[in-house]
Protein backbone atom coordinates (compact mmCIF):
# COMPACT_ATOMS: atom_id res chain seq x y z
CA UNK A 1 0.00 0.00 0.00
CA UNK A 2 1.25 3.44 -0.91
CA UNK A 3 1.76 5.18 2.44
CA UNK A 4 0.96 8.59 0.97
CA UNK A 5 -2.14 7.85 -1.11
CA UNK A 6 -3.46 4.74 0.65
CA UNK A 7 -3.84 3.02 -2.73
CA UNK A 8 -2.32 -0.35 -3.65
CA UNK A 9 1.14 -0.64 -5.14
CA UNK A 10 0.58 -2.32 -8.52
CA UNK A 11 3.74 -3.82 -10.02
CA UNK A 12 3.90 -5.08 -13.59
CA UNK A 13 6.80 -7.46 -14.26
CA UNK A 14 7.57 -7.23 -17.98
CA UNK A 15 10.28 -8.15 -20.45
CA UNK A 16 11.26 -10.34 -23.35
CA UNK A 17 10.20 -13.99 -23.25
CA UNK A 18 12.68 -16.30 -21.55
CA UNK A 19 14.40 -13.76 -19.28
CA UNK A 20 12.88 -15.19 -16.08
CA UNK A 21 9.91 -12.87 -15.53
CA UNK A 22 7.78 -15.55 -13.89
CA UNK A 23 10.51 -16.57 -11.44
CA UNK A 24 11.12 -12.92 -10.52
CA UNK A 25 7.37 -12.38 -10.13
CA UNK A 26 7.18 -15.38 -7.80
CA UNK A 27 10.10 -14.08 -5.73
CA UNK A 28 8.41 -10.68 -5.43
CA UNK A 29 5.14 -12.30 -4.36
CA UNK A 30 6.94 -14.52 -1.82
CA UNK A 31 8.81 -11.52 -0.42
CA UNK A 32 5.63 -9.49 0.12
CA UNK A 33 3.43 -12.39 1.27
CA UNK A 34 6.01 -13.25 3.94
CA UNK A 35 4.60 -10.25 5.84
CA UNK A 36 1.26 -11.46 7.29
CA UNK A 37 0.14 -7.84 7.61
CA UNK A 38 0.16 -7.40 3.82
CA UNK A 39 -2.64 -8.54 1.52
CA UNK A 40 -1.08 -9.58 -1.78
CA UNK A 41 -2.75 -10.24 -5.13
CA UNK A 42 -0.77 -12.08 -7.82
CA UNK A 43 -2.15 -11.72 -11.36
CA UNK A 44 -0.89 -14.03 -14.09
CA UNK A 45 -1.33 -12.10 -17.33
CA UNK A 46 0.58 -14.64 -19.42
CA UNK A 47 -1.71 -16.93 -21.46
CA UNK A 48 0.39 -19.93 -20.41
CA UNK A 49 -0.56 -19.34 -16.72
CA UNK A 50 3.01 -20.09 -15.62
CA UNK A 51 2.88 -18.27 -12.27
CA UNK A 52 0.52 -20.84 -10.78
CA UNK A 53 3.31 -23.44 -10.37
CA UNK A 54 5.89 -21.44 -8.39
CA UNK A 55 3.13 -19.99 -6.20
CA UNK A 56 1.64 -23.40 -5.52
CA UNK A 57 -1.88 -22.12 -6.28
CA UNK A 58 -4.16 -23.50 -8.95
CA UNK A 59 -6.51 -21.41 -11.10
CA UNK A 60 -10.09 -22.68 -10.95
CA UNK A 61 -10.94 -20.55 -13.98
CA UNK A 62 -9.40 -17.65 -15.84
CA UNK A 63 -10.74 -14.21 -16.70
CA UNK A 64 -10.96 -15.35 -20.30
CA UNK A 65 -13.11 -18.33 -19.23
CA UNK A 66 -15.50 -15.84 -17.65
CA UNK A 67 -15.45 -13.59 -20.70
CA UNK A 68 -16.12 -16.47 -23.10
CA UNK A 69 -19.06 -17.69 -21.01
CA UNK A 70 -20.66 -14.25 -21.03
CA UNK A 71 -20.13 -13.91 -24.77
CA UNK A 72 -21.66 -17.35 -25.32
CA UNK A 73 -24.69 -16.35 -23.23
CA UNK A 74 -25.11 -13.12 -25.23
CA UNK A 75 -24.87 -15.00 -28.52
CA UNK A 76 -27.61 -17.34 -27.27
CA UNK A 77 -29.89 -14.34 -26.78
CA UNK A 78 -29.24 -13.31 -23.19
CA UNK A 79 -29.42 -9.54 -22.81
CA UNK A 80 -28.53 -8.55 -19.23
CA UNK A 81 -28.69 -4.87 -18.32
CA UNK A 82 -25.49 -3.12 -17.33
CA UNK A 83 -26.14 -3.37 -13.58
CA UNK A 84 -26.92 -7.08 -13.82
CA UNK A 85 -23.83 -7.63 -15.98
CA UNK A 86 -21.64 -5.84 -13.43
CA UNK A 87 -23.09 -7.90 -10.57
CA UNK A 88 -22.52 -11.17 -12.42
CA UNK A 89 -19.00 -10.25 -13.53
CA UNK A 90 -18.11 -9.13 -10.01
CA UNK A 91 -19.35 -12.44 -8.60
CA UNK A 92 -17.45 -14.44 -11.23
CA UNK A 93 -14.22 -12.52 -10.57
CA UNK A 94 -14.45 -13.21 -6.84
CA UNK A 95 -15.10 -16.90 -7.51
CA UNK A 96 -12.04 -17.01 -9.81
CA UNK A 97 -9.73 -15.81 -7.00
CA UNK A 98 -7.70 -18.63 -5.45
CA UNK A 99 -6.56 -17.81 -1.91
CA UNK A 100 -3.78 -19.02 0.33
CA UNK A 101 -3.47 -17.19 3.67
CA UNK A 102 -2.80 -13.52 2.82
CA UNK A 103 -2.18 -14.26 -0.87
CA UNK A 104 -4.77 -14.34 -3.67
CA UNK A 105 -4.18 -15.46 -7.24
CA UNK A 106 -5.99 -14.51 -10.43
CA UNK A 107 -5.20 -15.80 -13.94
CA UNK A 108 -6.11 -13.78 -17.04
CA UNK A 109 -5.79 -16.59 -19.59
CA UNK A 110 -5.71 -16.05 -23.36
CA UNK A 111 -5.55 -12.38 -24.38
CA UNK A 112 -8.88 -10.85 -25.28
CA UNK A 113 -9.76 -10.34 -28.94
CA UNK A 114 -9.56 -6.71 -29.98
CA UNK A 115 -12.75 -5.01 -31.08
CA UNK A 116 -15.02 -7.83 -29.90
CA UNK A 117 -17.68 -7.37 -27.19
CA UNK A 118 -16.07 -4.16 -25.98
CA UNK A 119 -18.60 -3.65 -23.18
CA UNK A 120 -17.69 -7.00 -21.58
CA UNK A 121 -13.96 -6.33 -21.97
CA UNK A 122 -14.27 -2.83 -20.52
CA UNK A 123 -16.29 -3.97 -17.52
CA UNK A 124 -13.85 -6.79 -16.84
CA UNK A 125 -10.94 -4.34 -16.77
CA UNK A 126 -12.87 -2.04 -14.43
CA UNK A 127 -13.72 -4.90 -12.07
CA UNK A 128 -10.13 -6.17 -12.02
CA UNK A 129 -9.03 -2.63 -11.21
CA UNK A 130 -11.60 -2.40 -8.41
CA UNK A 131 -10.61 -5.85 -7.07
CA UNK A 132 -7.00 -4.64 -6.78
CA UNK A 133 -8.16 -1.91 -4.39
CA UNK A 134 -8.80 -4.61 -1.75
CA UNK A 135 -5.09 -5.46 -1.60
CA UNK A 136 -1.93 -3.72 -0.42
CA UNK A 137 0.29 -5.03 -3.20
CA UNK A 138 -0.52 -6.41 -6.64
CA UNK A 139 2.12 -8.23 -8.70
CA UNK A 140 1.31 -8.80 -12.38
CA UNK A 141 3.38 -11.37 -14.27
CA UNK A 142 3.11 -9.78 -17.70
CA UNK A 143 2.83 -11.35 -21.11
CA UNK A 144 6.16 -11.61 -22.96
CA UNK A 145 7.17 -8.68 -25.12
CA UNK A 146 5.33 -5.41 -25.74
CA UNK A 147 1.89 -6.58 -26.87
CA UNK A 148 0.26 -6.31 -23.47
CA UNK A 149 1.45 -2.73 -23.04
CA UNK A 150 0.09 -1.95 -26.52
CA UNK A 151 -3.32 -3.29 -25.50
CA UNK A 152 -3.28 -1.00 -22.45
CA UNK A 153 -4.05 -3.84 -20.08
CA UNK A 154 -1.84 -2.23 -17.45
CA UNK A 155 -3.31 1.27 -17.33
CA UNK A 156 -3.47 1.28 -13.53
CA UNK A 157 0.11 0.06 -12.95
CA UNK A 158 2.14 2.19 -10.52
CA UNK A 159 5.53 0.46 -10.88
CA UNK A 160 7.05 -1.11 -13.99
CA UNK A 161 9.57 -3.83 -13.10
CA UNK A 162 11.51 -4.55 -16.29
CA UNK A 163 13.37 -7.86 -16.32
CA UNK A 164 16.19 -8.50 -18.77
CA UNK A 165 19.19 -10.75 -19.19
CA UNK A 166 22.54 -9.64 -20.58
CA UNK A 167 21.54 -9.96 -24.23
CA UNK A 168 21.21 -6.88 -26.40
CA UNK A 169 17.80 -8.06 -27.68
CA UNK A 170 16.32 -8.43 -24.19
CA UNK A 171 17.65 -5.04 -23.13
CA UNK A 172 16.18 -3.48 -26.27
CA UNK A 173 12.76 -5.03 -25.56
CA UNK A 174 12.87 -3.73 -21.97
CA UNK A 175 13.66 -0.21 -23.19
CA UNK A 176 10.82 -0.41 -25.74
CA UNK A 177 8.32 -1.53 -23.11
CA UNK A 178 9.27 1.37 -20.86
CA UNK A 179 8.87 3.85 -23.72
CA UNK A 180 5.38 2.59 -24.58
CA UNK A 181 4.31 2.30 -20.93
CA UNK A 182 5.28 5.90 -20.26
CA UNK A 183 2.67 6.90 -22.85
CA UNK A 184 -0.11 4.50 -21.87
CA UNK A 185 0.15 4.07 -18.09
CA UNK A 186 0.28 6.49 -15.15
CA UNK A 187 3.52 5.14 -13.78
CA UNK A 188 5.09 6.37 -10.57
CA UNK A 189 8.34 4.60 -11.35
CA UNK A 190 10.02 2.26 -13.83
CA UNK A 191 13.23 0.34 -13.24
CA UNK A 192 15.29 -2.44 -14.79
CA UNK A 193 16.33 -5.69 -13.13
CA UNK A 194 19.17 -7.73 -14.62
CA UNK A 195 18.61 -11.48 -14.28
CA UNK A 196 20.90 -14.47 -14.91
CA UNK A 197 24.03 -12.32 -14.85
CA UNK A 198 27.47 -13.96 -14.71
CA UNK A 199 29.02 -11.88 -11.92
CA UNK A 200 29.31 -8.39 -10.44
CA UNK A 201 31.78 -7.31 -13.11
CA UNK A 202 29.26 -8.09 -15.84
CA UNK A 203 26.49 -6.44 -13.79
CA UNK A 204 28.51 -3.23 -13.40
CA UNK A 205 29.15 -3.11 -17.15
CA UNK A 206 25.44 -3.60 -17.89
CA UNK A 207 24.41 -0.92 -15.41
CA UNK A 208 26.22 1.64 -17.58
CA UNK A 209 24.05 0.70 -20.57
CA UNK A 210 20.74 0.89 -18.71
CA UNK A 211 18.25 3.61 -19.59
CA UNK A 212 15.76 3.21 -16.70
CA UNK A 213 17.05 3.24 -13.10
CA UNK A 214 18.61 -0.08 -12.07
CA UNK A 215 16.70 -1.99 -9.37
CA UNK A 216 19.31 -4.71 -8.94
CA UNK A 217 20.68 -7.90 -10.41
CA UNK A 218 20.75 -11.63 -9.74
CA UNK A 219 22.99 -14.41 -10.99
CA UNK A 220 21.78 -17.67 -12.52
CA UNK A 221 20.51 -19.71 -9.58
CA UNK A 222 20.62 -23.51 -9.42
CA UNK A 223 17.71 -23.75 -6.94
CA UNK A 224 15.41 -21.74 -9.20
CA UNK A 225 16.41 -24.00 -12.09
CA UNK A 226 15.66 -27.06 -9.97
CA UNK A 227 12.26 -25.78 -8.80
CA UNK A 228 11.37 -24.76 -12.37
CA UNK A 229 12.44 -28.11 -13.78
CA UNK A 230 10.46 -30.09 -11.22
CA UNK A 231 7.46 -27.75 -11.15
CA UNK A 232 7.74 -27.14 -7.42
CA UNK A 233 6.32 -24.19 -5.52
CA UNK A 234 8.66 -21.52 -4.18
CA UNK A 235 6.40 -21.32 -1.13
CA UNK A 236 6.76 -24.97 -0.12
CA UNK A 237 10.56 -24.96 -0.03
CA UNK A 238 12.47 -23.41 2.89
CA UNK A 239 15.59 -23.18 0.75
CA UNK A 240 13.96 -20.44 -1.33
CA UNK A 241 14.98 -18.04 1.46
CA UNK A 242 18.60 -18.70 0.46
CA UNK A 243 18.09 -17.34 -3.07
CA UNK A 244 20.10 -14.08 -3.17
CA UNK A 245 17.20 -11.89 -4.31
CA UNK A 246 18.12 -8.23 -3.62
CA UNK A 247 15.18 -7.39 -1.38
CA UNK A 248 16.71 -4.15 -0.10
CA UNK A 249 17.07 -2.71 -3.59
CA UNK A 250 13.57 -3.82 -4.52
CA UNK A 251 12.03 -2.21 -1.43
CA UNK A 252 13.94 1.01 -2.08
CA UNK A 253 12.64 1.04 -5.66
CA UNK A 254 9.06 0.54 -4.51
CA UNK A 255 9.41 2.66 -1.36
CA UNK A 256 7.34 0.28 0.74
Amino acid sequence: MNKTTGTPVIIAVCGKGGVGKTSISALLVAMFAHDPGKKVLAIDADPAVGLSGPLGIGAAKTIDDIRNQFIADIEKGANPGKEELIRRLDYEIMSALSEKKNLAFLAIGRPESEGCYCSVNSLLRDIIRDTAQNFDIVVIDGEAGMEQINRRVMETVTHLFLVTDASSKARSVAAGIEKIARRTASLEKAGIFFNRIRDKKEADALFKTAGPPVIGWMAENSLIRELDREGKSFFDNDRVNDIPFPQTGVRQFLKI
